[in-house]
């Protein structure tokens, strides 16, 4: 046997030993073919070389899975001594077996050239001893033939076809599976950002605004002042509470529905501003204006710009609360036909003034923030395709913090509920 191979498999041991076995018994039975090929082949071999083609064909079924070539030519040689010598039919047989193991089991080029190499052995079996002999039983020889090669090999290449369709199946199945995995996960990952937005979006700026009320009316000595903060934070405590609560049914699935309350808009930017100047009065000087420069009886905006803005503009004033200096807080609406979607773009822009000086110089308190709020609003903004600017900028008041959204209106953004 060739060295670096692996053992033999215990079938390819199995049918060996029993072919063995059975050519013995059939040469002690006196069962031998002794096939006649006429005047194609005169030679007559002794009887030990029947002996020693069974015991060659019987070490080729060895390596009928390891070294498929190989044991189809050492097979091949047998088969012929043994054609020569009285042929028993246990060695015919373990012969076709090795053709059928080639296909199956050899590399590629192997199973592709073998089949087309029997049928033109098969041909040729069939022509020359007619055309010699010119007798029909002459074309026995190539029905033996067939027999031999071009059966064994058709049906090892049928097999191997099927199990390579089998094998793409397979690979398919498990490459759909793991797609599927990947959306699977990345769903999860989509909704757990949408939900973390949302959450801070609702919350955080109640949350921010009685962390600033409570720390002024530990400071204030003014009873009335601290009267008017801890009404602030009783009213923002119950606002936090019922968008919690919103929040908790929504993942819930409360009531059958896909949410729970509608979507705000930009009608309602007019009670967001007056909520941050009451929650502004007696902890910072602040004024707020909203400015709102779209045209009149507009067409109305997708539901993904107009949720956007609102957050924009909510997180934005909470900010403010937190951060600003003393100053005038102006939040801007603009629509512009021109823009990089074909139904024009909204324009959102919350200025606030900032001060540039090192530490932390504003009167009042203020509350620690984490910076996840610019987090959620640029990547609300990227979800619909527009861009996103935060940042101090100076302009004719002096340094400001200016947000500046720009949302398109084609609705071909992703959506960000």
């Amino acid at each position: 046997m060739p060295t670096g191979l692996p053992p033999p498999h215990r079938v390819d041991v199995a049918i060996g030993v029993g072919g063995l076995l059975g050519g013995l018994l059939l040469m002690g039975l006196g069962l031998r073919g002794g096939v006649y090929l006429g005047e194609l082949s005169p030679v007559t071999l002794p009887q030990w070389t029947t002996v020693a083609a069974l015991v060659a064909m019987a070490l080729a079924e060895l390596l009928r899975r390891a070294a498929p070539g190989t044991a189809l030519a050492l097979g091949t040689a047998a088969l012929a001594v043994d054609l020569c010598g009285g042929s028993l039919i246990a060695t015919v047989l373990m012969y076709t077996d090795l053709v059928y193991a080639a296909v199956l089991y050899g590399p590629p080029s192997l199973a592709r050239r073998l089949p087309p190499a029997c049928v033109a052995t098969t041909v040729v079996a069939t022509v020359v001893p007619l055309a010699l002999l010119r007798t029909p039983e002459s074309l026995f020889i190539g029905l033996v033939t067939a027999l031999l090669t071009f059966a064994p090999a058709g049906t090892g290449a049928i097999v191997r076809n099927h199990q390579e369709a089998a094998e793409a199946a397979r690979l398919e199945a498990e490459r759909t599976a793991l797609l599927a995995e990947l959306d699977r996960r990345e769903a999860v990952v989509a909704e757990r950002g949408r939900m973390a937005r949302e959450l801070h979006d609702r919350v955080a700026g109640h949350l921010s605004a009685i962390a600033i009320h409570s720390t002024a009316a530990l400071s204030l000595g003014d009873a009335a002042a601290t009267d008017q903060a801890l009404t602030v934070i009783r009213e923002n405590s119950v606002l936090g509470l019922a968008e919690m609560r919103r929040l908790i049914e929504l993942l819930r699935g409360a009531g059958g529905e896909p949410e729970p309350t509608a979507a705000p808009t930009l009608d309602a930017l007019d009670a967001l501003v007056e909520r941050a100047r009451s929650d502004a009065t007696s902890v910072s000087e602040l004024k707020f204006t909203l400015c709102d420069d779209r045209p009149p009886g507009g067409a109305a905006l997708p539901t993904p710009v107009e949720l956007a803005a609102y957050r924009i503009v909510q997180e934005s004033l909470t900010n403010t609360l937190k951060h600003a200096a003393p100053g005038e807080v102006t939040v801007r609406l603009a629509q512009h036909a021109d823009g990089p979607g074909a139904g024009g773009v909204l324009e959102v822009g919350v200025t606030s003034p900032y001060d540039t000086r090192p530490g932390d110089t504003r009167p009042g308190p203020r509350a620690p923030g984490s910076g996840m709020g610019l987090i959620g609003m640029r990547e609300r903004v990227t979800l619909l395709g527009g861009t996103l600017e935060a940042g101090p900028h100076t302009g004719p008041s002096g340094a400001v913090w200016r947000v500046r959204a720009v949302l398109p209106l084609d609705g071909k953004g992703a959506m960000t509920r």
